[in-house]
This record gives C-alpha cells, structure tokens and sequence, in this order.
C-alpha cells in the first residue's frame, strides 16, 4: 500500500513540474512569438492603419461597390441574352410544348397591355 501511494506522490510531482514547465518564461515567449507570426499572417497592421483613415477607407468601398455593380449588370446582360438567344432558336424550331408555352406568355403579356391602356 506504501509502494502505492509512493508512486502516486511521484506522478503528482512529476505532473507539477510538468505544469511549472508549461507556463516558465521560455513557454509564455514561445506563445507570444507564435501569436505575433500569426497577427503577421493576417495582416493585422494593415487593417488598423486602414481603419485609421476612414476617408481612404471610404474610397477602397466605394470602388469595391462600383465593381461589383457593374460585374452584377454585365453578368446579368450576358445571362438574359443568352436566355434569349435560346427562346429564339427554340421557337424558331415550332416545337408544340415550348411554342404553346411562349403564346400564352405572349397573350397574358397582351392582355396586361390592353388592361393597362383602357385605364388611360
């Protein structure tokens, strides 16, 4: 039993120094020297300097915006013209499902026209 509380004294010691060494002065510079690699990575002085000068800040969104308006409309173009690329070839070929389909567009869009104008 004394064999057994001898050991056990020694894997708390053991666990002790383990836990001095974690937190010793060379673990906490290792810590902080990993974390100052880390905020490197991110960039974190970049954006405190950006934040610094809110006008220039102002600028870099606004140019963001501007961007992705027009990359928004342009894709937007490009994608109904192709739509309507396709609508034309494929009623140009009189199938009955797609041809019917496209004429009853046609007509709600007429009806809508003709509700509209007796209101005038």
């Amino acid at each position: 039993m004394k064999d057994q509380t001898q050991g056990n004294q020694s894997i708390e010691k053991e666990n002790e120094k383990k836990d001095e060494e974690k937190y010793s002065l060379e673990w906490i510079g290792k810590k902080i020297d990993e974390l100052g690699i880390q905020l490197e990575r991110v960039q974190i002085a970049d954006y405190v300097a950006l934040l610094n000068r809110p006008h220039r800040l102002f600028f870099i969104n606004l140019l963001t915006g501007i961007a992705r308006g027009i990359g928004i409309a342009l894709g937007f173009t490009v994608f109904a013209a192709t739509i309507i690329y396709i609508l034309q070839k494929l009623g140009a070929l009189n199938l009955p499902i797609i041809g019917d389909y496209i004429a009853d567009i046609v007509k709600i869009v007429q009806a809508q026209l003709d509700i509209e104008r007796s209101f005038r």
